[in-house]
C-alpha cells in the first residue's frame, strides 16, 4: 500500500469536503504542514496573510460567504494565540471553520521548550470541537471529524498536531465522510400553529415583521408576506441584504446601527412577527408586551430573546410559504400608513445628501457613488465602526450583491482580510473592503497580501482621526470627557503606495468619483482614503424631534447638529393619518 505523510493525508480531508483556500503563516513547528501544502499545491491554494488573526478571519469570512467549512492554520505558541480573534468571530456568528495548530514534537511538549505551551485549553471556550492528536495514523481522521462537528454545531473545530506526527508516513488508505454529508431536513410547521399565527396577524392593528440571518433563504417570501399582509418589514443588522434595500416595505436595520423609521417601528407594533433572528439587542428594540410569533429552525432559540406566543419550529421560507397561503389580502392599518410615510421621509433626507459636496466629505455621497458603480455581483468586506451604521443606511443591497462583516463579535480589523476572502471565493466578482482609520490600521498591513496575489480589491478608508462609534458612546451615553479616541491624521494612500498597492487621497466630491472610477479599471489592489467628516451619524438612540418629549431648545439643537429639519418624528405621521381618516 501506498504510503502519504499524516499531514498531507489530512489536507486531501479538507479538500474532499471542498475546500479550495487555507490560510495562514508558516513557523517552524507547522514545516510539516508547509511541505503538506506544497505537496497538494496544484489542489489547494494557500493564502499567506501576514498576521495569523488576518488569516482566521479571512477562513471565518469566507465560512460565511459561501456556507462551506474555511479552513486556517497557526504555529506553535504565538501562532495559535493569534487565531483567537479569528476564532472568536467565528464561534459568535456560528461559522463553520477548522483551525489546524501546530504543537512542539511529542518528545518536547511539557518539558519547557521554545514556544511550547499547553495550547488545548487555550481554544476550549472558543471551539465545538478541541482535539490534540496522538498518533500520525489518527489525522486525516480527526481532521475529517473535526469538519463534521463544526458544520454539526456550525462553530469552529480545532487540531492540534505535534511536528512530528505531522511527518510521519501512514498507510493512504484513509476514506473521507464528505459524501456522507445529508442535506438538513427542517421540521414541517404546525398547521394548528401557522392557523393561529395568522389568527393573530388578521386581528392586529400594527403588525409587523423582524427577521435576521435565519431568513437569509427566504427573501421573496418575506416581501410577498408583507406586501399581502401589509406589515412593515425591519431586520436585524445580519438580515440586510436578503430583501433588497428599496424593497417598498423594508424600513432597515433596527437599532443603534439602524435607520431611524425601522427603529421608531420597533416602539409600536401589537404583534410581531419574529423569523430566524438572535440579535442580543432585540431585548431593547421590539415593544414589551407585543404577542410574538417566532419562526425558528433552532429550538434552543424560541423564546430565547422574548416571550413567544406562538412558537413554529420551522426553517423561515417553508413556514412564511404556508402563513401566505393560509392568509388572505389584508387592508392597509394606520400603523403601515405611518410607517410607510416616515419611510418615505427618512429616504427623502438621506438622499438630499449623495450630492453633497461639502468638505470633509459626508458618507452619504460616498455610498451614493458606490452604489452607482458597483455590479450587481459585488462583494462588500465591512469592518467595525461608523462604518457600520453607514453601510447599513447608505449601501442599497441588491440582485446578486454580498456583504459581510463582524456581527455579534464586532471587531475591528474584519474588512480588509475579509475582502481577500471575498476576492478568493469569487474571483470574477467586484470586491470593496470599507473601513475606518481605526480598524483599518489593526490588520492593513494585509494590503500586502493583496499586493503579492494581484488582487482587484477596492479597499476604502474613512479617515475621520477618531473612534468614532465609541466617541458617540462616550458623549451621548456615559457624557463622560472623550478618552482616547482621538486618531492621528495618516496618510493612508502613501502607505498603500509603499506597500505596493495603488494609493488614492480624496479630499472632495469630484476627486471621490474619479478615484472610484480608477479603482475599477486598476490592475491589482487600490486604496482610497477619503478625508471624512468627523460629525457623528444621525443617532437612533437619543432622538430629540419630538416636542412632546423633548424641550423646543433641545429639539433645535437636534436638528442643527444632525442637519434634520426635513426630518419628522414618527408620531407627526401618526398624527397626520388620523387626520385623514376623519
Amino acid at each position: 500500500m501506498s504510503k502519504i505523510k499524516a499531514v498531507t493525508a489530512g489536507l486531501k480531508v479538507i479538500e474532499a469536503w471542498g475546500v479550495k483556500n487555507i490560510y495562514g503563516l508558516p513557523g517552524g513547528s507547522f514545516d510539516d504542514g508547509m511541505q503538506a501544502i506544497y505537496e497538494r499545491r496544484e489542489t489547494l491554494n494557500f493564502v499567506q496573510v501576514r498576521h495569523e488573526e488576518a488569516g482566521a478571519l479571512a477562513a471565518a469570512a469566507e465560512g460565511k460567504l459561501t456556507g462551506k467549512v474555511g479552513v486556517t492554520f497557526g504555529s506553535a505558541g504565538p501562532g495559535a494565540v493569534h487565531l483567537l480573534n479569528g476564532l472568536y468571530d467565528a464561534k459568535h456568528d456560528h461559522t463553520p471553520l477548522l483551525a489546524i495548530v501546530a504543537q512542539v514534537p511529542t518528545k518536547r511538549m511539557n518539558l519547557d521548550f521554545f514556544q511550547a505551551m499547553d495550547e488545548e485549553p487555550i481554544f476550549d471556550d472558543v471551539s465545538v470541537w478541541n482535539r490534540t492528536a496522538m498518533s500520525a495514523k489518527a489525522i486525516p481522521g480527526m481532521i475529517d471529524e473535526g469538519i463534521r462537528q463544526a458544520y454539526k454545531y456550525r462553530g469552529v473545530a480545532v487540531i492540534t498536531i505535534p511536528k512530528d506526527l505531522g511527518w510521519t508516513e501512514i498507510d493512504d488508505n484513509f476514506v473521507p465522510t464528505a459524501d456522507n454529508k445529508p442535506e438538513v431536513i427542517y421540521p414541517t410547521p404546525d398547521d394548528a400553529k401557522i392557523s393561529a399565527a395568522w389568527d393573530l396577524i388578521k386581528d392586529a392593528k400594527a403588525p409587523l415583521v423582524y427577521f435576521g440571518q435565519g431568513a437569509k433563504d427566504a427573501g421573496a417570501e418575506l416581501s410577498e408576506l408583507a406586501k399581502k399582509f401589509k406589515m412593515p418589514l425591519v431586520s436585524s443588522m445580519l438580515g440586510k441584504g436578503i430583501v433588497p434595500d428599496e424593497d417598498d416595505n423594508y424600513l432597515g436595520v433596527t437599532g443603534r446601527v439602524g435607520s431611524k423609521p425601522a427603529v421608531e417601528a420597533g416602539f409600536s407594533p401589537d404583534v410581531v412577527l419574529w423569523i430566524g433572528n438572535d440579535s442580543p439587542f432585540s431585548i431593547f428594540l421590539i415593544k414589551h408586551g407585543a404577542k410574538v410569533i417566532q419562526i425558528d429552525a433552532d429550538t434552543e432559540k424560541l423564546g430565547k430573546r422574548h416571550p413567544v406566543d406562538v412558537a413554529i419550529l420551522a426553517d423561515a421560507k417553508t413556514a412564511l410559504k404556508a402563513l401566505i397561503a393560509k392568509g388572505s389580502d389584508l387592508p392597509e392599518t394606520p400603523f403601515y400608513q405611518a410607517t410607510m410615510a416616515n419611510l418615505k421621509n427618512w429616504r427623502d433626507w438621506t438622499n438630499s445628501f449623495n450630492n453633497d459636496t461639502s468638505t470633509p466629505l459626508r458618507p452619504e455621497p460616498v455610498f451614493d457613488q458606490i452604489n452607482k458603480l458597483a455590479s450587481d455581483k459585488a462583494v462588500y468586506a465591512l469592518d467595525v465602526g461608523n462604518v457600520d451604521i453607514n453601510f447599513t443606511r447608505l449601501m442599497k443591497l441588491h440582485d446578486d450583491q454580498k456583504w459581510t462583516t463582524s456581527g455579534q463579535y464586532a471587531t475591528m480589523g474584519y474588512g480588509v482580510p475579509a475582502s481577500i476572502a471575498a476576492k478568493f471565493a469569487f474571483p470574477e466578482r467586484d470586491v470593496y473592503s470599507l473601513s475606518g482609520d481605526g480598524g483599518f490600521a489593526m490588520l492593513g498591513e494585509e494590503i500586502l497580501t493583496q499586493v503579492k496575489y494581484n488582487l482587484h480589491i477596492t479597499n476604502i478608508v474613512f479617515s475621520n482621526e477618531t473612534l468614532g462609534y465609541i466617541e458617540a458612546e462616550q458623549t451621548d451615553d456615559s457624557h463622560q470627557p472623550l478618552s482616547g479616541v482621538d486618531l492621528i491624521d495618516t496618510d493612508w494612500a502613501q502607505v498603500a503606495t509603499g506597500m505596493g498597492a495603488t494609493g488614492i487621497t480624496v479630499r472632495t466630491f469630484d476627486e471621490l468619483k474619479a478615484a472610484l472610477k480608477q479603482a475599477q479599471a486598476a490592475d491589482g489592489p487600490v486604496v482610497i482614503d477619503i478625508k471624512s467628516t468627523h460629525d457623528m451619524p444621525f443617532t437612533t438612540e437619543h432622538m430629540d424631534l419630538n416636542p412632546a418629549h423633548a424641550t423646543k431648545e433641545a429639539v433645535a439643537a437636534f436638528t442643527a447638529k444632525y442637519q434634520a429639519d426635513a426630518l419628522k418624528p414618527y408620531s407627526y405621521f401618526v398624527e397626520q393619518v388620523n387626520k385623514n381618516s376623519k
